[in-house]
């Protein structure tokens, strides 16, 4: 077993011999240097997880080759060796970044047991940092994910929002389609991130509350201000105020918030004085805020001065081809939340995925992933895991083995443009006559209707000798047939 590279710089054959025999004992790849000019190319190629260097070299002193190795990886661990062995090269050395200091001439074991400590320290150092990665995967939240070119248009925007500092930003979009992930990016990426992001959803705070909850109070403002408190665009100072669900803001409340954004003070509740504020105000809603500014819902001047940069994001559906990516992320990110181990997702399960129109957008993809995950007991996610999508093959029996059903409201969906219900009723009784064999009686059990009634809409429809059944094949009629002409044998 490979533990890791070693590269030994010495000028001694017989030095380099005994350290490569002992590194290669315990599992080491080794390369020898004999020279600084060597090491330097070696480096380079060999990439070594630990150097191994002498104090001094035909073409130049250690010292100045381990300072140059320590600026190209600092991270890298150097162990000195020198035959001049004195405390003043063993402080500069370990001032310039050396790991180990061994004197010449040196116990092998006692370098073996350096060498050792070394690579458990390295590996006990990679191990916390795939432990912290897993950490910020599974408490972070969601990041915005896609390649398609719309969302590559959108990290623009953001990249633009964020680096000009906008101190207004208006995000549009259906439920579902991550407008609280853009407020984070944005935030994340700008001057501020490292002050407070504060949200607010306005539909969700009473309207008596909601001025308080933005604006904070004085003592005895009201009966039950006992002390002063501080609102949030107080708390989220230097920082991002995220309000979301603005649609739903109270009118009175509206024009608060554009004085706000246009003279930069507010006041406390039963105060006497202005105070100043430099926040970044970010507003999200998936209403149409056009619509509600002509039908006197929402102030057109807070509307305008919102939308000087507005950012919408497009529903899932018109944006398919980023499904397969957010699909790898999302496994990924499930994977370290519930301590599974899934690799992927079959050709067919994401053929199902790609057919969904996701009315509940990337918000509905991610909770279908994470119900799929805690349904599958293999490596590999499968269409089983997707039976409740249309398309599923599942669905012909009304539900999946693991009891699931579909409901009746998410059955089928209603396309944007509205749809012809005669000729959805004509194409049922096409498939279900076609799926029989022209057995009427079958066909009416299958579409759940009587058999006179199936009678009266294959008539009405112009369906009676739908499906033609060659004479060849026909049969007798029997119980199953209930003497359906066209399939009785002349004669």
């Amino acid at each position: 077993m490979n533990i890791g590279r070693v590269l030994v710089v010495d000028d001694e054959n017989l030095v380099c011999w005994s350290l490569a025999k002992m590194l290669k004992r315990i599992g080491c790849a080794v390369e020898i240097a004999h020279t600084g000019a060597e090491a330097r190319l070696k480096l380079k190629i060999f990439l070594p997880d630990l150097v191994i260097l002498d104090a001094a070299l035909p073409d130049i002193e250690g010292l100045q080759l381990l300072e140059e190795f320590k600026a190209e990886n600092k991270d890298l661990p150097v162990v000195i060796m020198t035959s001049n062995f004195h405390s003043e090269l063993a402080f500069q050395a370990f001032s310039l970044g050396a790991e180990d200091y061994i004197g010449k001439p040196f116990n092998i074991e006692m370098v073996e047991l350096s060498v050792q400590k070394i690579f458990v320290k390295k590996n006990l150092s990679k191990e916390v940092k795939l432990a912290e990665q897993k950490l910020r995967k599974k408490y972070e939240p969601d990041q915005l994910v896609g390649n398609c070119p719309s969302m590559v248009e959108l990290f623009k925007t953001i990249n633009v929002c964020a680096r000009n500092d906008c101190k207004t930003i208006l995000v549009l979009g259906e439920s579902g389609t991550g407008k609280e992930l853009v407020t984070q990016a944005i935030h994340q990426q700008s001057a501020r991130k490292d002050a407070p992001l504060i949200e607010l959803n306005c539909a969700s705070i009473p309207d008596n509350l909601l001025e308080n909850e933005l604006f904070g109070h004085e003592k005895g403002a009201y009966t039950d201000a006992g002390s002063r408190e501080v609102g949030i665009f107080e708390q989220a100072e230097g920082g991002t105020v995220f309000l979301d669900e603005i649609g739903d803001m109270p009118l009175s409340m509206q024009a608060k918030i554009l004085k706000v954004i246009e003279n930069r003070k507010f006041r406390r509740l039963g105060g006497q004085e202005d105070i100043e504020t430099d926040i970044r105000i970010i507003a999200a809603t998936n209403q149409n805020l056009a619509a509600m500014v002509k039908g006197g819902a929402f102030r057109g001047d807070l509307f305008y001065r919102l939308n000087m940069m507005s950012i919408i994001l497009k529903p899932l559906r018109e944006r398919k081809k980023c499904i397969p990516s957010m699909v790898e992320y999302f496994i990924d990110r499930l994977n370290c939340e519930y301590g599974r181990s899934v690799e992927g997702i079959s050709s067919d399960a994401l053929k199902v995925l790609m057919a969904h129109n996701w009315p509940g957008n990337v918000r509905e993809l991610r909770n279908s992933l994470e119900r799929a995950m805690m349904l599958e007991q293999g490596k590999i996610l499968s269409t089983d895991n997707f039976c409740v999508f249309p398309g599923s093959e599942h669905l012909r029996d009304g539900g999946c083995r693991f009891g699931c059903s579909l409901p009746e409201e998410s059955t089928i969906l209603l396309p944007p443009g509205g749809i012809n219900i005669e000729k959805v009723e004509k194409e049922y009784i096409k498939q279900a006559l076609s799926r029989y064999d022209g057995n009427q009686t079958k066909a009416a059990k299958c579409l759940g209707m009587t058999l006179d009634t199936l009678r009266y809409r294959r008539k009405k429809f112009g369906l009676e000798k739908y499906p033609a059944t060659p004479l060849s094949i026909a049969t007798t009629a029997d119980e199953n047939t209930d003497q359906d002409p066209a399939k009785i044998v002349p004669g």
